[in-house]
Order: C-alpha cells, then structure tokens, then sequence
C-alpha cells in the first residue's frame, strides 16, 4: 500500500512542486511575508486585547496615539494587491530567467494602468486611487497582471526584440535599452485591455475580476471540507519526505491570503470579523510544533518512553518544538516512511482542523483577526494573541491534549521496537524487559 501511495502521490507532488507557475506564486507571496509580519505586529500593540489597553495609553500619548501604530500597518495591508503583483512578478520573471526587477517594475505599471485613477467626490471628479483597489480585493488582479505581464515580457525577449547597444556601453544602460521594447509592449497591451474593459459592462478589469473569480474562490476556499482537504494532503506528502505546505500552499495560499485580509480589514475597522478559515486558523488552530501537530507527540516521548533513543530525540527536539519547528521529528524518529507514526501524524491534525471549524462555527471562540503573528509563535500565547481571547488557548491546550492521547499508542510501539534493538546492540539479549509495564 505504502509503495502504491508513494507511486501515485511522488509524481503528482514533484510535478506541482515544479511547476513554475505555482512555485512562483508561493515565492512571491513569501518575498512580502515578511513585511506583513513586521506590519502586524504594529497593529497589534495599537489594538493589543487586554481591557483598557486603549485608555491606558491615550491618558498617556493622547487620543490619537493609534493613529501612529495604524500607519505602519496601512502601509502595508491597504497596498497587498499591489504588493502581490511585485512579489509574484519578481518570483515569476526570475524563474523564467529574466531581469525580476524589469518584471516586477512593469508588471507595478500594468496594474496602475488597469486602477481606475477617478474618485467622485459629492459632484466632483477629482484625480485619485482608492486604496480598495490596491488593498485585500486587489489580489487576485495582481495575481493575473503578474503572471501575464511577465509572459508578454518573456515573448519579446525570446523574440530578440530589444535594441542594441554598441560595445562598450556600461551594461546597466544596455540593460534598460533591452528591457524598452519587451515593456513597450506589455504596456500597449495593458493598454488596450483598459480601454476593452471600459467599454464592456464591467467598466474596469478590477470589477471582472472580482466578480467572476475573487468572490468564487473566496468561497470555495472559506469552507470546512476545503481545509480539512488542504491539511490531509500536506501531512500525507509530508510521510513521503516532501514539505507538504510547499505543494498545498502554492493551491490554497491566495485564498487564505484574501480572507486573512477581510479579516484584517475588519479587525482595523472595529467590525464583525467575516471569515473563519483564514491563514491564521491553519497555523494557530490545526498544527501545534509543526506539521503533524508533532508538539503532542514530543511531550509524550519526553514524559513516557523509555527507550534512550526516543528520550534524547525528545530532548533535543523539545524546544525547536515549542516555536513550530519539528525537523528534528521529521527526519530524525522518523516520520518519513514510517507507517507506523505516519497514522497519528496525519490524523492529529485533520481532527484538530475539524474540531476547530466546528468550534468556531459555533461562536465558542472568537475568529482570529487576522494579525500575522510570527510563524514561532508558541500555542497557548497564539492562541490568546490571534482572537484576543482566553478561549483560544483553551481550544490550543485541549487539542494539545488530545493529540497526547492519539499518538501515545503508536509512539509507544516504536519505544518497544527501539529498546529492544537498544538490549540487542547492548549483549542484553537474556536481559528480561518487561514491556507491558511500558
């Protein structure tokens, strides 16, 4: 069974691995991953969920003291549409073998280009860009204006249409009069599909868009079976020793993306809060120590097993653990290939993912709001700090528990299996071990 599984997944899994248009949309995401975090933590000590934090600090900074947290985080949560278009662009020019600054600073202009530049203002018009068209409901323009973009870029490249310079010419100068007639192009083309788009019932390319794929996927993506399927293919991948979340994520990631920004949205605004399956709820409410939730599991080789072996592995991967990074497990127990471990491993986090949809469904815990927190964030603070309540630890320390409870049996074959080749290696062959007191 294992070697008919790893048949059929390997090739599927290598094949989205590396297919350029998905791994550039991964990567691309990951290039402003971090600005977002750093944003957001801004955010977080201006909105911190403690009572009376507000009026604490206003008696102290005065009433607008938000306002200086708020713009950090704007700058970058009011612009991810656009800041999309130049991760993904640079990502994709890059893995196509082209100058990525030529790629992203076009693409950056074919997006301006299709932004409605026009803002009424009581019976005026005045020139001007709503940040609603660069922010959150921008994404997955920016998303297509990349990838297209680029392609009409790689076109004239691989067509040889640039002029030449003379030799001689310092080759950052070559290098702009390259890029001239491939971004001519792309810009005639964003061109024309504005003036195509102005004439058509949809006005602008924003408004199609949105309407015909942004909202479709939005809800697509905002279900429960949706994520139970999303967690279940990244920890089976993860057995056969390919980083799972690499190969869902470069599916799933523009969607989590776009809740997580309602999310935000609503968070910056005081409002209810729309989305229950965001980013935040796959990393603070499904895994605890990493893929597999392997956090429970090492509070069980650390506190019951016996064999030397698994106790050191404990030892040594406990606090990595604690942060959310579980290679030591992955790669050292391991999990990889091992179908005893591989059950638990793919369970425990499917049933968290379900457990907590149906928690929040129910209105027992708050809906994360959307904050990036860093990714080594320790559950229990996760849990507090993302829905600014203490039930949101509750909900982390009971699946914490739970996960305990599931692995506990199958670790324990593996701590047999281990002390026995433990006594064998030792010459305590006649040595006699009593397991079932283990």
């Amino acid at each position: 069974m294992q070697k008919k599984l790893e048949q059929i997944l390997m090739p599927v899994a290598i094949k989205l691995g590396n297919n350029v248009v998905l791994r550039s949309l991964r990567d691309g995401f990951l290039i402003i991953t971090p600005l977002i975090i750093v944003t957001s933590i801004f955010l977080l000590i201006g909105n911190f969920p403690i009572p009376g934090w507000t009026e604490f600090w206003s008696g102290i900074l005065g009433p607008h003291w938000t306002e200086w947290f708020s713009a950090v985080s704007n700058s970058v949560f009011s612009f991810t549409g656009l800041l999309a278009c130049f991760g993904i662009s640079y990502a994709y020019g890059k893995n196509r073998g082209l100058q990525a600054i030529h790629t992203s600073a076009i693409a950056i202009i074919s997006f301006l280009i299709l932004t409605p530049t026009v803002v009424t203002v009581g019976k005026k018009s005045i020139g001007a860009i709503q940040t609603m068209y660069l922010g959150p409901n921008g994404i997955f323009l920016g998303i297509f204006i990349a990838l297209v973009s680029v392609e009409i870029y790689r076109f004239a490249i691989k067509r040889n249409w640039r002029i030449k310079m003379p030799d001689g010419v310092p080759p950052a100068v070559s290098e702009s009069f390259d890029a001239l007639l491939p971004s001519g192009l792309v810009v005639l083309v964003f061109f024309l599909i504005r003036i195509g788009f102005s004439l058509s019932s949809f006005e602008t390319a924003y408004n199609f868009i949105y309407t015909l794929l942004q909202q479709p996927l939005k809800g697509a993506g905002n279900s429960l079976p949706s994520v139970l399927l999303y967690n279940f293919i990244a920890m089976l991948l993860w057995c056969f020793g390919i980083n799972g979340p690499t190969i869902t994520n470069s599916v799933w990631s523009p969607i989590f993306f776009v809740l997580t920004q309602d999310n935000l949205t609503a968070f910056q605004n005081h409002t209810q809060l729309p989305h229950i399956f965001t980013q935040q709820f796959i990393d603070i409410f499904t895994t605890y120590g990493g893929g597999g939730s392997t956090l429970s599991l090492l509070i069980v080789m650390l506190t019951v097993c016996k064999s030397k072996r698994v106790k050191e592995l404990g030892k040594l991967a406990i606090v990595p653990g604690i942060f959310g990074i579980n290679e030591p497990i992955i790669f050292g127990l391991p999990v990889v290939l091992n179908p005893i471990i591989a059950i638990p491993f793919i369970i425990v986090p499917v049933l968290n993912t379900l457990i907590s949809g149906i928690v929040f469904q129910l209105g027992w815990v708050l809906y994360t709001n959307g904050v990036m927190l860093p990714w080594t964030t320790p559950p229990i603070i996760s849990g507090w700090l993302s829905t600014g309540s203490w039930t949101g630890s509750v909900l982390q320390l009971f699946e914490l528990v739970l996960g305990i409870l599931i692995y506990y049996p199958f670790i324990m074959m593996i701590d047999r299996q281990y002390l026995a080749e433990e006594a064998e290696a030792a010459g305590l062959d006649d040595v006699d071990i009593n397991f079932d007191e283990i």
